[in-house]
Parts: C-alpha cells; sequence; structure tokens
C-alpha cells in the first residue's frame, strides 16, 4: 500500500515528464488557468498574429499540449474522435476513433466531445460519456479502454478526468447511481470507486490537493455538498454544505485555500423558499395513497417553474422520499462564490468558510486566481475582481464590446487576463483589481472551450477550427 509520502511523490513525478510550458489538462498546471508565457499578442485576430489554423470536428472539449503535441477531441456522426497535432505546425499527427456506443441525453449546450483530456507527459486519457474511457500513448497506439454507462444525467455528463498519482479520476454524478472512480492509469483496472447516490445534476471537474501532512485529497463539489476523498482508497475525509444545487465549474486551490463559485437557477439571493418534509407533503397531497407525488397531487404553493425531468430524478413519473428531498434542498440552496481553508475531518461547514460572496455569480465558468486577484466572468459580460483574503469586490463592471454569453473558463498570462465567450469574442483584461478592457477580437463563430496557453501560443478553440495565436506568427 502506498504511504501518503510516497504517493506525494508519484504525484510529483507523474509529472516530471512534461515540458515547463506544458498545459496538461483542464485549466492547465496544476487546474489554475494561469501560464508564465511573457510573450503572447494584444492585437490578434482570424487573420492576425495566427501561426495557423487546423479545422476540427465539432466539440467543446478544450486543447491540452504536452511537448511538441496538442490533443483534443471530436465528434462526427457516430465517430467519437480523438486528434492529436504538431504544436509547430498545426498538422494533425494522429486521429483516433471510436463507435459511439450510445446518444446520452444532454443539455443542448453539452456536447458528446465537452470533457477535456489530461496528459501525463507520456500517455493521453479521454473521457466520451457515449462510450467511457481511453487511453492512448502520444504516439496514438491505443493502450486501454473501459466502457462506462448508460448514464442518467439530466444534461448530460461534463467532469474531465484528472491525474492523481498513478491514478486517473473521473466524476460521474447522475440522477441515479452516482459515483467517484480511480482507475489505474497504466492498465485502465479499477483502483477504487465511491458511491455518490446524493449528489445528482452535477458536472464540476475535481481538484487534486496534496497537503503538507496525510494523504493526497480528491475535491469534488456536487450538489449541495464539496466532499474530499482520499485519493489512495476513496474514503471521505472531510465535506462542506452550502453549496448551490447544479454545480459546474471547477475549484482553484492555493496555499491551503480553496476557491469555488456555484450558480443554479433559483439559488440567487431572495429566490429561495422552505418546504415542508415529504411525510407533511404526503398527509397533505397523496390522494391514491401511493407513498408518491404525482405532479397533478403537488400543491400549487409548491411547485417549481422548472422541468420535471430535473426532480423526477429516477423517471417514474411520481416524486418519492429521495426525489422530494433533492427538490427541497434545491429550492433552499444558495448560488455564492466561497474561500475555504483546506484541512480538518467530518463536517467543516461552520468552521472552515473564510468567507462567501453571493453577487452575480458565474454560471459556468471557473474562478481565476491571479497575482493575488480573484477573477470571474458571468454571462452578460459582467467581470467581477475579488479580494481573495477577504471576499470584498475590488471592482465590477461589464465587458464593453462583449456583452454575452460565457462558458469558457478565464485564463491568464503576462499581466492579462483572457476571456472567450459564446459568440466568439476574446476579451483581453488588464489584470489588476481595477481592471480595464484592453482589446476585444471577433472570431466569428461560437467559443466554448478554455483556452491553453504553451510555448509562447494562445490555443484557441473555436466551433470549426483551433487556432495558434502568437506574437512570432508568420
Amino acid at each position: 500500500m502506498l504511504t501518503p509520502a510516497l504517493f506525494t511523490f508519484i504525484h510529483c513525478l507523474s509529472y516530471s515528464a512534461l515540458w515547463a510550458a506544458d498545459w496538461p489538462q483542464f485549466r492547465g498546471p496544476a487546474a489554475a488557468g494561469i501560464s508564465d508565457e511573457s510573450r503572447l499578442p494584444l492585437e490578434f485576430s482570424p487573420h492576425k498574429n495566427v501561426a495557423w489554423k487546423t479545422p476540427l470536428p465539432a466539440g467543446k472539449s478544450s486543447p491540452v499540449v504536452t511537448g511538441n503535441r496538442v490533443c483534443l477531441t471530436g465528434a462526427e456522426g457516430e465517430k467519437l474522435e480523438t486528434l492529436c497535432l504538431d504544436r509547430n505546425t498545426g498538422a494533425i499527427l494522429w486521429r483516433r476513433s471510436v463507435r459511439q456506443e450510445r446518444n446520452e441525453n444532454r443539455h443542448k449546450l453539452n456536447h458528446a466531445a465537452a470533457p477535456t483530456p489530461v496528459t501525463d507527459g507520456e500517455n493521453l486519457f479521454v473521457f466520451f460519456s457515449d462510450f467511457g474511457l481511453l487511453s492512448y500513448t502520444l504516439a496514438g497506439t491505443l493502450r486501454w479502454q473501459l466502457p462506462l454507462g448508460p448514464f442518467s444525467n439530466l444534461h448530460g455528463m461534463a467532469a474531465s478526468p484528472v491525474l492523481a498519482g498513478g491514478s486517473l479520476i473521473l466524476a460521474c454524478d447522475q440522477d441515479t447511481g452516482g459515483f467517484l472512480l480511480a482507475v489505474n492509469k497504466d492498465t485502465g483496472k479499477t483502483v477504487w470507486r465511491a458511491a455518490r447516490p446524493e449528489f445528482p445534476h452535477g458536472f464540476s471537474t475535481p481538484a487534486v490537493y496534496v497537503p503538507d501532512e496525510g494523504p493526497a485529497q480528491i475535491i469534488l463539489p456536487g450538489a449541495y455538498q464539496m466532499v474530499s476523498y482520499s485519493a489512495q482508497s476513496g474514503e471521505r475525509i472531510w465535506s462542506l454544505g452550502g453549496l448551490t444545487w447544479q454545480p459546474k465549474s471547477a475549484p482553484v486551490i492555493r496555499n491551503g485555500v480553496l476557491y469555488f463559485n456555484g450558480w443554479a437557477p433559483g439559488g440567487d439571493p431572495g429566490q429561495q423558499s422552505q418546504l415542508p418534509p415529504f411525510e407533511e407533503v404526503l398527509k397533505l397531497a397523496d390522494r391514491n395513497n401511493d407513498g408518491k407525488l404525482s405532479p397533478e397531487e403537488i400543491p400549487t404553493e409548491l411547485r417549481h417553474s422548472g422541468s420535471w425531468n430535473a426532480i423526477d430524478l429516477d423517471k417514474d413519473g411520481a416524486m418519492n422520499a429521495r426525489d422530494w428531498s433533492f427538490y427541497r434542498a434545491r429550492r433552499a440552496a444558495r448560488n455564492n462564490l466561497m474561500a475555504i481553508r483546506l484541512g480538518g475531518r467530518g463536517d467543516i461547514t461552520s468552521s472552515h468558510v473564510l468567507w462567501r460572496f453571493d453577487k452575480s455569480i458565474p454560471d459556468v465558468p471557473s474562478p481565476l486566481l491571479y497575482q493575488n486577484v480573484l477573477f470571474l466572468v458571468r454571462t452578460g459580460g459582467i467581470f467581477t475582481t475579488v479580494n481573495p483574503a477577504t471576499g470584498e469586490v475590488y471592482r465590477q463592471g461589464r465587458l464593453a464590446g462583449a456583452l454575452e454569453g460565457y462558458y469558457a473558463s478565464p485564463v491568464a498570462a503576462a499581466g492579462r487576463v483572457y476571456v472567450a465567450s459564446e459568440q466568439g469574442k476574446v476579451v483581453v483584461v488588464k489584470a489588476s483589481a481595477e481592471w480595464e478592457v484592453l482589446a476585444v477580437h471577433d472570431f466569428g463563430e461560437e467559443i466554448y472551450a478554455t483556452p491553453a496557453i504553451s510555448g509562447g501560443q494562445m490555443l484557441l478553440r473555436t466551433a470549426t477550427a483551433l487556432y495558434a495565436i502568437s506574437e512570432q506568427a508568420p
């Protein structure tokens, strides 16, 4: 069995093969969204400062970079594709596909190729909810595959896999039968599987945290709660309440503090309702005495305007005690940005929350902590800077010239923050508490993928292509 010290050593060693400028997973090194690149152009467009442009199949996964390889996924017809490009030229080095085993139910904004791959510098790991997990060498040889599913998430699966030591970690929160999975990255065999039946509607990619003492942890935000697991065994270490009911963003960790924002419909201040327990509603409304609540039996004052499928978790046409418990918690949930001091065991809700903030919280984009400032972007072009120590707002305003939807997470380099909008605008913002818009560049088609920054390039995926933006572009 691995000791904590040996696990930490292996976790660090697993990235030793990565180039200093690699961007190995969703949001790059340490999932922080930050690059130490010092030369990126301020001015760029589909025709300016473009080193290369490569057409791609449809997909919303973000690019990852290791050495001279750029990897990402796509879907075309019934083919689920993994692509590897030359970082210097954009040429497709190899393209592998598996047949789509099924067509999972998913939201229109989700996609069959939404989760971002992860690399250990020698191999690539990808997840398709319509198939499962696969691993390739960087030369394109299939190493192993692990079929998974079908899944029962109302909006489809979206979390990206991450690496922790010798394990590949995948979050599979869903309406019924949710779980957190760890597989051996070299064999694809299950190391452990932690059941998460109480966490439907989850889309967050977990964070890996290696404390100074004790085992490495997998920290996963879910509906209403965030839970930390031992990366070695899957044992629960701590939990924390007060999350929204449908988390989508990913946590960021710095100096033993975790920052996380969660938003879902009905969770803004003043929108909460306290519903009675299931047993009380049954006594009042269960007219046919079947121990469940049909849509017609739910009292008008307790109904919600949202989708019935979102609260009938097992899709049997009626609400049972588990469905009502989730619905009741959903109606009381609050959207917020929070700072959490890591450590402890058991329920740390009352002891480890440093601060909360609940105004104009992003839905999907993750927070960015850069140069000791927290940066947030929300649909409508609402851009906010926050003091990470206190939760105090430095400045909140709108990104002039890009007042639209935002799903990609912000990234940073060279004293600037780069934000890509759903409508295809890339906004360059001065990275300071009193931020200002430096430039807005229109790529003319949708952008959902978070950019990668590596080797003097910003790799930007649009609806149809991957661009390499570079100051040294021909």
